[in-house]
């Protein structure tokens, strides 16, 4: 089933956010809001820690994580200037001293290891390559602290007969919905060596989401 949804090429993915920024937030909004707020939730950011979000979009997330880690830091990076330039934005008038926005992408970024207490990326893993995702988590894992947290949530497969449009629509174009697709990553995630201690699956708006979290085993 790895390829039963075409992939948005990693060639249009800055195009394709860059019409997407404009509306970004009043989708996410509507369909992805709860999710993000469940993972805020679920990482339970302890202040004073090192923090990194994959993938902060607009900074939707990011702000919150900051807020919450005042005197920590909080590192985020994201591949597309127009979105990341709606986050600096959200960002003004914050202490610069505790967070740092990046323009990077995700596969070439190197992470030091063992440096963060926390991981969170929300709608990333749904947008890439299936066969990326056990690399990409590896990383990750390595970047966590013994007992560091990953947190992630994405568009996932459909439980209700109202899932079915956005089961469909994938198919059609891969720029659709952003290139997000509907994946199951829990097992990914236990395959590169997390202690899975949440997952679950939501709707909102008939928009289907799975959130999960593991531990990097001390």
């Amino acid at each position: 089933m790895a390829n039963d949804y075409p992939v948005l090429p990693h060639a249009d993915v800055v195009p394709v956010y860059t019409r997407i920024a404009p509306f970004h937030d009043l989708y996410s909004q509507i369909f992805e809001s709860r999710a993000l707020r469940r993972a805020f939730d679920l990482g339970d950011v302890v202040n004073g820690s090192a923090v990194l979000e994959v993938g902060v979009g607009t900074g939707l997330l990011f702000s919150q994580i900051v807020a919450a880690n005042p005197d920590g830091w909080t590192l985020g990076i994201e591949r597309t200037p127009a979105m990341l330039q709606r986050a600096h934005e959200r960002m003004r008038g914050v202490e610069r001293s505790c967070f740092k926005l990046v323009e990077a992408d995700l596969y070439d970024i190197t992470l030091p290891n063992q440096q963060f207490d926390y991981i969170f990326s929300t709608f990333v893993l749904d947008l890439l390559p299936d066969e990326d995702h056990s690399a990409i988590l590896n990383i990750w894992f390595d970047a966590l602290k013994p007992d560091g947290r990953l947190i992630l949530a994405g568009m996932t497969r459909g439980w209700r007969w109202y899932h079915a449009p956005w089961m469909l629509l994938p198919r059609l174009h891969p720029s659709i919905f952003g290139g997000c697709r509907p994946r199951n990553v829990r097992n990914a995630v236990v395959d590169a060596g997390f202690t899975l201690t949440h997952h679950e699956r939501m709707s909102q708006a008939t928009f289907p989401s799975e959130i999960v979290s593991g531990v990097r085993p001390a």
